[in-house]
């Protein structure tokens, strides 16, 4: 079978990606013209516009029509837009298995008990606000569970990791679901619903109190202990986490 040529739109994402990593091109650099490239790299201007898109919607670059210092394409450094966009796609598509979320959500929870307890300027305002909200008398187990999720992506949020922010908020509607999906076979909903508001104002307690080990450890208990009682999966032990951060 012969070699499938590669698309156009290709060699150009392929020659930006080259400058972005060899440093010729860095956040706020405005990107060579469509006419440019297209000369440059002996592609039609289309297939420039094609590149362009395809970054923009990964959230490496802003475009603006126009002329002024503005106007063009220019190197943005938004990750988290990009990263959470394919993470909330491949979940959509059935692309990752439950205990492969499960396991990822725990050793990303972990990293961000740990970076936020041994922090000396941590903000947990936000998760604070989620734990009143949570509290409310008349929430659904739909209502609450969306709180539920929210909470942990501020404190990943707040964690100051960009990186596992974006991975969080991809997964956020992978684990949203499928933790709304295991509330239907819990026979006391108000029973559990009272277990987690005492799991998160804890493992909250423990991160404001600069405590690593009992942040980790309550986290970890919280989801593998939710997704047991749900009977969501049987994978999510405690070997799943590395035990790579220091608590020290």
């Amino acid at each position: 079978m012969a070699e499938q040529p590669v698309r156009a739109w290709r060699v150009v994402l392929d020659h930006i990606e080259r400058d972005l990593l060899e440093g010729r091109l860095n956040p706020g650099d405005r990107l060579a013209s469509e006419r440019d490239l297209s000369t440059d790299l002996g592609v039609g201007r289309s297939s420039v516009r094609e590149a362009f898109r395809v970054l923009e919607v990964m959230g490496l670059i802003r475009t603006a029509t126009g002329s002024g210092p503005q106007a063009g394409a220019i190197v943005i450094a938004t990750p988290t837009g990009g990263m959470s966009q394919l993470l909330r796609l491949q979940v959509a598509a059935h692309g990752f298995p439950l205990a492969d979320v499960v396991a990822t959500r725990l050793v990303l929870e972990d990293a961000t008990a740990h970076a936020l307890a041994t922090a000396h300027d941590r903000d947990t305002a936000a998760a604070h606000r989620m734990l009143a909200a949570m509290d409310a008398p008349d929430l659904t187990p739909a209502e609450f569970l969306a709180l539920d999720a929210q909470l942990h992506l501020a404190l990943a949020e707040a964690s100051g990791n960009t990186v596992i922010a974006a991975m969080m908020a991809g997964l956020r509607s992978s684990i949203e679901s499928y933790v709304q999906a295991g509330a239907a076979s819990i026979p006391d909903w108000d029973d559990m619903a009272s277990r987690l508001r005492e799991e998160h104002r804890a493992l909250v307690a423990a991160i404001d109190a600069g405590d690593a080990a009992s942040a980790r450890a309550l986290v970890h208990a919280h989801i593998t202990g939710y997704y047991t009682a749900a009977g969501l999966t049987r994978t999510a032990s405690t070997d799943t986490i590395p035990d790579s951060t220091p608590d020290n």
